[in-house]
């Protein structure tokens, strides 16, 4: 789920014609703003979909930051660029403090530890106004935290890229003033050219963006600014603009309408931000444009009304809250979704702690003198906010870093792992040994060689290159292995990276997402099967020793495993050309997570440790394949993940399960013994 929010509007410490109360003030522009806000919280509460409220917000704070600009402008008044980046954080800082401060420590109380980091690194970005490119990195990280899994930080990517604007434009303004002052331009006419071409750019790039990789596009700052640079283009036509007023009310109430059907008849979240957000934008557009229609009928009325432009002066606070109030109630109640009372009690809240945090800490704050007096003051109390916001994730890191120490420090025999699964093992784990990986630490247990692919293995193909890593053995290593398949695989180089390093072998590993090791297969998509055919390339020119491969694909929570697709014919295509084949049995899978059960009640809870044959085949599928192949290996370590009877979340003090289905390396590094017991059966190279 993703959403999005207008920032107050930047302003000077002198009263500007368009803040509320002065003589420009247009009461619909908030009274619209507050309707965008509803859009969005009812939305996100009671429909679980994007309302394309976000896109009228961009469009409204760019509109109202050019009048503020023009209008210093035309009247001769200069702006002190970095005084006015001062002031506007300083008015936007303190309501984030306040918001970000709660939403930490309702972390620490109800979200389950292993996603304390993630939420933490998203305080950091949010705070600092990149939430939108980190958002952006995860969404291109398979093996990031479960996107399934909304942040309560993640509303503040929009804001993040209208801090990035809010940068930007002032820049924009004021060299564009100073030029056009020095050369006798027209101020207006110049802005008209360069936010012309910058809506052309951006919406081009948009619309490409969201064409190629739309996940990626709805982060992006750059794929967003056509939206700023329209409310730029309509602040600057507006006044030349002069429809009647039955062309007003018209527009008027077909914007409204406009508006308030996009997110019902499209699937914003999936579409935006291309050529189909140009609906609220253009929306958003003619209600500007008729303004105050001078009619009764006219939607202006409705917009300009008390309880609207009321809402509109806390509608900031009432987005910083909503989304967090949302996603935090859902993880408090296991629930995926709110019902109808409970969305109305999280509105209610919402709008409660809305109202308090404009009238006891917006306000207030906004109405002190003192940080105005200099731009040395206004450095100082934005420091303080950022210092105060800081605070609390210094804390963690902190903690995190006793912790480290503190599970550093342990013996060997308090985490044995895998090992407490053998015959004869003796339990000498201390009392108060830390089960490792550390909870904070589980979802990033990721196993990898920890470098890029160079020298003769180098692939020659971009897909390869960028799904290729290998450790630092050079060509004097004793024999080459390469790892190929999914995750499922690239798990065990958890495993196959020290053994390696006792046996000098050189390894590398082919790995994609998702994508196991096959022949052509229609039911995967085409990057997937242009992998594969690129690694069956790759490995007839290059002939490793040994290739490593998962060949069976286990279902969560069923025993209906099988055999990989093809994976005859690639076994024996890989054995004929005279190369052995290491064919590893898949784990089991869940529809939880068995490590973060056990770490919320215990490790033997029934619930946290189901039978082994309710998640894997009785009989290994690999076995029909036992004796057909000549250079064929197969390993099953499922007596070391599971103990017989049940597959629990904790084995010897180890967490066995960074997610669902994936083995923490920490765990598969406890097999790395047991591994190179099962790899010695294979026929030497």
């Amino acid at each position: 789920m993703t959403v999005t929010k207008d920032l107050a509007s930047p302003g000077s410490p002198k009263r500007l014609p368009v803040e509320e109360g002065g003589p420009g003030f247009r009461p619909e522009i908030q009274g619209l703003r507050s309707l965008a806000v509803l859009m969005v919280v009812t939305y996100h509460v009671w429909f679980g979909r994007v309302s394309g409220g976000v896109d009228v917000f961009l469009l409204i704070s760019a509109f109202l930051m050019t009048l503020q600009f023009v209008g210093r402008f035309e009247h001769g008044r200069s702006v002190p660029l970095v005084r006015h980046w001062l002031h506007l954080f300083w008015r936007l800082l303190p309501a984030v403090v306040v918001v970000l401060c709660a939403i930490l420590a309702m972390t620490f109380l109800v979200v389950p530890r292993t996603r304390w980091l993630e939420v933490v690194n998203q305080g950091w970005a949010s705070l600092f106004y990149y939430e939108n490119w980190l958002l952006q990195r995860q969404v291109v990280n398979y093996y990031a935290a479960d996107q399934s899994l909304a942040s309560p930080f993640q509303h503040f990517w929009s804001l993040s890229i209208q801090g990035q604007v809010f940068i930007l434009w002032p820049a924009i303004f004021v060299a564009t003033a100073v030029a056009c002052r020095r050369f006798g331009l027209s101020y207006r006419a110049v802005l008209l050219g360069i936010f012309g071409v910058m809506f052309l750019a951006s919406l081009a790039y948009s619309v490409y963006f969201t064409a190629a990789d739309q996940e990626l596009a709805y982060f992006d700052t750059f794929a967003r600014l056509w939206e700023f640079s329209l409310g730029t283009l309509v602040a600057l036509v507006l006044p030349y603009l002069k429809p009647g007023r039955r062309v007003r009310v018209i527009l008027g109430w077909a914007g409204v309408a406009a508006m308030l059907s996009c997110g019902m008849i499209l699937q914003v979240k999936t579409a935006f931000p291309g050529f189909v957000a140009l609906w609220p934008t253009l929306a958003a557009v003619a209600v500007i444009t008729a303004g105050r229609s001078g009619s009764r009928f006219g939607v202006d009325r409705f917009l300009a009304s008390k309880l609207l432009v009321g809402l509109g002066a806390h509608s900031y606070a009432l987005y910083l809250w909503h989304w967090p109030l949302l996603v935090l109630t859902l993880i408090l109640l296991g629930e995926d979704h709110a019902d109808g009372a409970t969305g109305a009690l999280i509105i209610g809240l919402a709008l409660l702690l809305a109202y308090l945090t404009t009238r006891l800490v917006e306000r207030p704050l906004r109405s002190w003198r003192w940080p105005e007096v200099s731009q040395r003051r206004l450095a100082i109390v934005v420091a303080v906010c950022l210092a105060v916001g800081s605070t609390p994730m210094v804390l963690f890191a902190y903690q995190q870093q006793m912790e480290k120490n503190a599970a550093e420090s342990q013996s060997p025999e308090d985490n044995p792992g895998a090992a407490a699964l053998l015959p004869g093992y003796e339990n000498h784990v201390g009392e108060n040994a830390k089960t490792l990986p550390r909870p904070e630490q589980l979802p990033e247990d990721w196993a990898s060689l920890g470098g890029p692919c160079a020298g003769d293995l180098r692939p020659t193909t971009r897909l390869l290159l960028e799904n290729c890593q290998q450790n630092d053995i050079g060509q004097t290593a004793e024999k080459t292995v390469l790892v190929v398949g999914h995750s499922h695989a690239q798990q065990w180089l958890g495993a196959i990276g020290p053994l390696a390093q006792q046996n000098n072998w050189r390894v590398q590993a082919l790995t994609f997402g998702a994508c196991p090791f096959m022949t052509e297969n229609p039911e995967y998509g085409d990057e997937c099967n242009t992998f594969n055919n690129e690694v069956r390339a790759h490995i007839r020119l290059n002939k490793p020793d040994t290739v490593f491969l998962v060949g069976t694909a286990a279902v969560p929570d069923s025993p209906d495993e099988d055999l990989t697709w093809g994976l005859d014919e690639l076994v024996g295509e890989m054995t004929g050309q005279g190369i052995k084949v290491i064919a590893m049995r898949d784990n089991p899978r869940f529809s939880f997570s068995p490590s973060e059960c056990a770490m919320a009640s215990t490790v033997e809870n029934p619930d946290c440790r189901p039978p082994q044959s309710s998640v894997l085949a009785q009989n290994n599928p690999l076995e029909q394949l036992e004796g057909t192949y000549t250079g064929l290996t197969i390993v099953d370590m499922t007596d070391l993940i599971c103990d017989g009877q049940t597959c629990p979340g904790i084995v010897g003090n180890v967490y066995v399960y960074l997610d669902d289905n994936h083995l923490t390396k920490t765990y598969v590094r406890t097999m790395t013994d047991m591994l190179a017991q099962k790899w010695n059966t294979a026929p030497r190279p």
